[in-house]
């Protein structure tokens, strides 16, 4: 199956088979892919924690909504953060990036002031779970991104003091039932004309 067929077959998974593990191999694959996710100017301002303990599972869980039964059959929580003062990002960058990327950041991102410094560190967070998504697709494992939790709950929990929760991705196998296959559901987007444009 090629990567665009591999795309097609890719859904959110609402019900996970709590038999399904991921492998030790494809679980450092993903955290090498992850590691080598792209940021403006090389920033990387995250930390993408893997969650496999099923006691830390559960008190996740139990912040997360109506997700916490996926969370609870998954084979792993995967949780993004993201650092919370700016003065922590420019610690890490100074002396580690070229010249001309902090350059930018000093003269193009920080003079926004620090709500926009934190969204534009957020964003980038952002570009890695596409990474990740894309990544499962292609190695064939099960994934659903989640918004629906509660950030602070989970900062409470896992206690990375630097970095701020963002959004979690539970991965595993899919339980053969799940109603949200797009066998049982087929795939609707808008059609490509509309959002795929030329210039």
């Amino acid at each position: 199956m090629n990567f665009l067929d591999k795309m097609k077959n890719r859904y959110t998974v609402k019900k996970y088979n709590p038999q399904g593990k991921v492998s030790e191999e494809q679980i450092a694959a993903l955290k090498e892919i992850l590691n080598l996710s792209p940021s403006s100017i090389n920033s990387q301002p995250w930390n993408f924690i893997f969650v496999n303990d099923p006691e830390l599972k559960k008190q996740l869980a139990d912040k997360s909504y109506f997700n916490k039964e996926k969370i609870l059959d998954s084979s792993h929580l995967i949780v993004f953060q993201a650092l919370k003062n700016p003065e922590d990002f420019e610690k890490q960058i100074e002396g580690v990036l070229p010249e001309g990327s902090v350059a930018y950041y000093k003269n193009f991102v920080k003079p926004k002031g620090e709500t926009e410094i934190k969204s534009w560190l957020k964003h980038q967070v952002y570009l890695s779970l596409g990474v990740l998504l894309s990544a499962c697709a292609d190695m064939e494992i099960d994934s659903t991104p989640m918004e629906g939790i509660e950030p602070e709950g989970y900062d409470a929990i896992l206690n990375n003091e630097k970095y701020e929760t963002l959004f979690a991705v539970t991965i595993g196998e899919r339980d053969e039932a799940d109603s949200n296959q797009p066998k049982f559901n087929p795939k609707t987007r808008l059609k490509a004309e509309k959002v795929i444009l030329e210039a």
